[in-house]
């Protein structure tokens, strides 16, 4: 009988060009959002998915301060922690206070943490546009509505 080979697609780093996906977090829950605006950086939204490549696409996110938090004490409990790399410079950040000062950092937080914990992850959170407002300069690149 003949051998028979089985052949994979592997996506090659040049060959796939990124689309732009516009989401609305208003109204969202902040951690299916994040898991949503994960998979879609990552790329495994795609046929084409290949886990060494980036396969994903740019995100745009606007109001993200209006971003729903489920539970009761979920305000009140969560903390953020930062370190300044000197010595004593380890500071917790309520979540209240983050969700006032920066709450783009909070969203961005939730999706670093889903993605791979390597240089690939990395340069998979660099597609991630975060915006406090309504608007954001990426019109020129059509951004389409991502449907959840």
């Amino acid at each position: 009988m003949p051998q028979c080979k089985i052949r994979s697609y592997m996506a090659k780093k040049g060959d796939l060009t990124p689309a732009w996906y516009h989401v609305d977090a208003t109204d969202q829950v902040l951690g299916r959002l994040a898991v949503k605006i994960a998979t879609v950086l990552m790329g495994k939204h795609k046929p084409t998915y290949t886990p060494h490549v980036d396969t994903g696409d740019f995100v745009v996110v606007t109001n993200a301060q209006k971003f729903k938090v489920t539970g009761n004490n979920k305000v009140d409990q969560m903390s953020y922690e930062r370190y300044s790399y000197y010595p004593g410079g380890k500071t917790v950040v309520p979540f209240k206070r983050m969700l006032e000062r920066h709450p783009d950092r909070i969203i961005r937080e939730s999706v670093r943490r889903m993605l791979p914990k390597n240089a690939l992850g990395r340069h998979m959170l660099k597609k991630l546009k975060i915006y406090a407002s309504d608007s954001h300069p990426h019109a020129a690149q059509q951004p389409e509505p991502l449907k959840f």
